[in-house]
């Protein structure tokens, strides 16, 4: 169950995200600095806690939300699963079978050497793919969960469909990403967006309705964490800069300038109150249950 490769069209936005993620620089990079296992945004208890110790806790907090405590019987789906640190301590911790999907060969080669080392790759199984078309059955998976990913996708209604459509009745899905806030003025983002060849981020309000429109009921109102998003990009820029003679055996100067260009323009954008970043909790309505608490 180890590895699985779908071939796939992409689109423009997440064969952006698949050239910039395989790439050494990248790759490196967010291996090194970002929080190893777990490459996304970590929840601080203090301006100086290690990046993943607080990234790993991000994990654990989405994974204690859920209604009904993973077991052996359940199946996880993950897209955008990153380096699978998500993936490991879900098949860890509720011995449950999870798909790790993911758009990065680079990233998904470190997930299954990682597996593999934690003699997890029975219970995971990582593809080689894209969330645009989850290459999973209809009604297949008890959780979709996604860490800071979605906003890679040119078509972020589609992703939400997707997940629907895999989604057993009942099923969870359970999410993060980074967005602009609901009355960020235009343009503002510009130098983000033009950072990670995006044309728009999503917002809160923009998710919340695109998963109410494609069926799914709101389990929990979102859960708003933005001084959280601010506290991450300056934990890594601080590391980065930190650490940069270090980073420059294996990353160019150039791309060292760059991230810290750009995670200087995520700071910013958090501290004037045009980003926003937290939790999302959806599920998927089970039919067969409401008819039969009528009956």
């Amino acid at each position: 169950m180890s590895s699985d490769s779908i071939g796939q069209d992409y689109s423009s936005a997440v064969n952006t995200a698949r050239d910039y993620y395989n790439s050494d620089d990248a790759d490196h990079f967010y291996h090194q600095i970002w929080g190893g296992e777990d490459i996304h945004i970590g929840l601080y208890r203090s301006p100086d806690e290690a990046i993943a110790t607080a990234s790993r806790r991000t994990v654990e907090e989405l994974a204690a939300t859920l209604v009904r405590p993973l077991t052996n019987h359940h199946r996880v789906l993950d897209i955008g699963a990153g380096y699978g640190g998500a993936a490991r301590y879900l098949a860890q911790t509720g011995g449950c079978e999870v798909v790790a999907l993911n758009l990065s060969e680079a990233e998904n080669r470190r997930n299954r050497e990682l597996n593999a080392e934690q003699q997890l790759d029975s219970r995971i199984t990582v593809v080689d793919g894209n969330f645009e078309n989850v290459p999973l059955d209809d009604a297949s998976v008890d959780v979709v969960w996604s860490q800071d990913a979605i906003l890679h996708s040119g078509d972020r209604p589609r992703v939400i469909r997707e997940v629907v459509r895999v989604l057993k009745p009942g099923g969870e899905f359970i999410f993060s990403d980074p967005m602009a806030a609901d009355d960020c003025p235009p343009g503002v983002l510009t130098p983000i967006l033009e950072r990670i060849h995006l044309e728009t981020l999503g917002s809160p309000g923009f998710y919340r309705q695109t998963c109410l429109q494609a069926g799914l009921q709101e389990v929990e109102p979102f859960r708003d964490e933005t001084s959280q998003l601010i506290a991450h990009y300056s934990r890594v820029l601080e590391e980065t800069e930190k650490h940069q003679a270090e980073l420059g055996q294996r990353v160019s100067a150039d791309y060292i300038e760059r991230m810290k260009r750009g995670l200087r323009h995520w700071i910013d954008g958090g501290s004037q109150g045009f980003l926003s970043w937290g939790f999302f909790h959806f599920a998927k309505p089970d039919v067969s249950s409401e008819h039969a608490n009528r009956a």
